[in-house]
């Protein structure tokens, strides 16, 4: 059974469509690449089933029963999680009090509640242990590099045991060896069981993670085909609309 099922999922804002019947599945487990230009439709697509926007018609299940998501809070207890590209993180705050910003632990003396950081330091180490992540629970956000704030996004929806993760843009304007840990960190959730959708521009990055590659174009699907069984060179031609459709 699919994981996430979309069928015929339509945005309209005004006289402006964009996405136009739109239909395809994430399985268990399966990482798959969502590709497209500027204005494909791509962004509308993960606010939607991130519950920011709600599609004009068509439906959406998960775990085969209908999803009504109408907010984020909605999406977060079916449990999907989105690691959007800013990482919405708190440079001022270190990574554990990050990942528990909202879900703090807390111990009781009487009638006071005192921050439990050793409990929250303790399973933020646990969740970079789990990634593989050589990032510190009480490292400070605002000295990390990219690769290390993308661990901290992803340990909070690990945190909120995600079984869905949009990652929009994850190795967007980080060096190399960042986007290795990136990268790194995509592939331990695959083992964890855990479905990914990665929004990203970088064709390496796709065909290095992925088990599928959706190609939108002007907010149609114009692909839908595993990674094993297509070419950066086809994708990048129905991108551009060289290549109508495969």
């Amino acid at each position: 059974m699919a994981l996430l099922e979309l069928e015929n999922v339509t945005k309209e804002f005004g006289a402006i469509t964009a996405l136009q019947g739109v239909s395809f599945t994430v399985n268990p487990g399966e990482t798959v690449g969502l590709m497209g230009d500027n204005g494909a439709g791509k962004s509308t697509l993960v606010k939607i089933i991130s519950g920011i926007f709600a599609p004009t018609s068509g439906q959406l299940h998960f775990e085969g029963s209908r999803a009504y998501i109408h907010s984020p809070g909605e999406a977060r207890r079916l449990g999907i999680e989105t690691v959007y590209q800013d990482l919405a993180l708190s440079d001022n705050l270190t990574a554990s009090a990050n990942i528990f910003l909202g879900r703090e632990l807390f111990w009781r003396l009487g009638p006071l509640r005192f921050l439990d950081h050793r409990a929250m330091n303790a399973r933020a180490a646990e969740l970079f242990a789990e990634l593989k992540s050589e990032t510190r629970a009480d490292d400070l956000v605002r000295k990390m590099s990219g690769g290390q704030r993308q661990a901290v996004a992803i340990a909070r929806t690990r945190l909120a045991d995600a079984r869905l993760i949009l990652m929009d843009e994850p190795t967007a304007a980080i060096s190399v060896r960042q986007v290795a840990e990136v990268l790194s960190l995509i592939r331990r959730l695959k083992e964890a069981g855990i479905a990914v959708i990665l929004i990203s521009h970088r064709m390496p990055d796709v065909f290095s993670v992925c088990d599928r590659v959706i190609v939108m174009r002007r907010g149609t699907k114009v692909a839908d085909k595993k990674v094993a069984e297509s070419s950066p060179e086809e994708v990048t031609a129905l991108i551009t609309g060289a290549k109508e459709a495969a």
